[in-house]
């Protein structure tokens, strides 16, 4: 299917993404008709233009939308000190990133701790929190991995090896898919940072049961383990790349990441940009800082879910060939 071409949008304010948003049923728009088509019962309407109506998607009868402002009441709930950036689109797609005071050092730059949260009014990125979903959450015990808030280019870089507790079985996982022996193991049999008991009359009840008072008390148990600092895998593989200079036999590397060509050109000129602004020779940590830069600000087809995808994938391969 065809999807509308979107460049994600930059703001520091609740208020530009809470907006009302509601269900308009088609048997009230058409009520002398049969709608047979039981995956396309409820129109998604939110008003973001001060009173101008967008459809954002059409939905089956049982599907429970997730308005941001929900997300918002839980998050000041639990957290006084935080900022905001979050990059949405014109088809109903959020990446909100909570970022806190606490800073880590990679290098010589300092990155802020952060939560990342992904919602969506189109039904094309589901709502997940630091990249999972709130049912493999609930469904796994798991609890959030990281994130970090990287303000040279204003984004937040996903904690893509915290579900693995030591480097070398990372290391491990990384030698056995490139070798096209292992795909990447399913939850339940990765060694997990820790684990947190839920209700489990609360683990049964997926986002197309959703109600507002249940879906914030899920949320408020799940970001709960955020008030928790303790160091992750991410932060390691973030230290060796940026100890891993790029050199004369990684200049194609950019090339051969699973991005389309327009995104790898536009992260060759993120990158040498970079390598000016910073004085830096060019290094892993630069290669993918710039790939994530050119994903979420670039004009694109990709959903927000499918930048993300992408962005675990580059992540994962430059990991690989740095180890090699």
């Amino acid at each position: 299917m065809t999807y509308i071409s979107a460049q994600p949008h930059l703001s520091n304010s609740w208020d530009d993404i809470c907006y009302p948003v509601h269900p308009v049923w088609l048997a009230d728009i058409l009520p002398d008709y049969d709608i047979m088509a039981t995956d396309r019962q409820q129109l998604i309407v939110g008003e973001p233009h001060h009173g101008r109506k967008t459809v954002f998607g059409i939905q089956s009868a049982d599907y429970a939308i997730i308005p941001n402002i929900l997300i918002r009441e839980v998050v000041d709930k639990l957290f006084s000190d935080y900022s905001l950036q979050i990059k949405h689109t014109t088809t109903g797609e959020f990446s909100i990133s909570i970022i806190f005071p606490q800073e880590l050092s990679i290098g010589g730059e300092r990155l802020q701790r952060s939560m990342i949260l992904t919602n969506s009014y189109n039904g094309k990125t589901p709502f997940s929190i630091q990249g999972q979903t709130m049912t493999t959450m609930l469904d796994n015990d798991f609890v959030p991995g990281s994130s970090m808030y990287r303000a040279i280019c204003k984004n937040g870089l996903m904690g893509w090896a915290d579900s693995f507790v030591k480097l070398p079985a990372y290391r491990q996982w990384l030698l056995q898919g490139k070798q096209g022996k292992a795909k990447k193991p399913a939850p339940k049999s990765r060694p997990l940072i820790r684990q947190v008991q839920k209700d489990p009359k609360i683990r049964k009840i997926h986002h197309s049961r959703l109600t507002p008072e249940l879906f914030k008390e899920q949320l408020y148990s799940l970001l709960v383990a955020q008030q928790e600092t303790k160091p992750t895998l991410t932060a390691t593989v973030y230290e060796h790349f940026q100890q891993k200079a790029v050199t004369r036999s990684d200049e194609d590397l950019l090339k051969t990441l699973p991005i389309p060509v327009q995104l790898a050109k536009q992260a060759q000129e993120r990158l040498r940009l970079e390598e000016r602004l910073l004085g830096s020779n060019p290094s892993y940590w630069l290669m993918y800082n710039a790939v994530n830069h050119a994903l979420f600000n670039a004009r694109s087809s990709l959903t927000l879910n499918d930048r993300y995808k992408l962005d675990e994938q580059v992540f994962h391969q430059l990991a690989a060939s740095s180890f090699a």
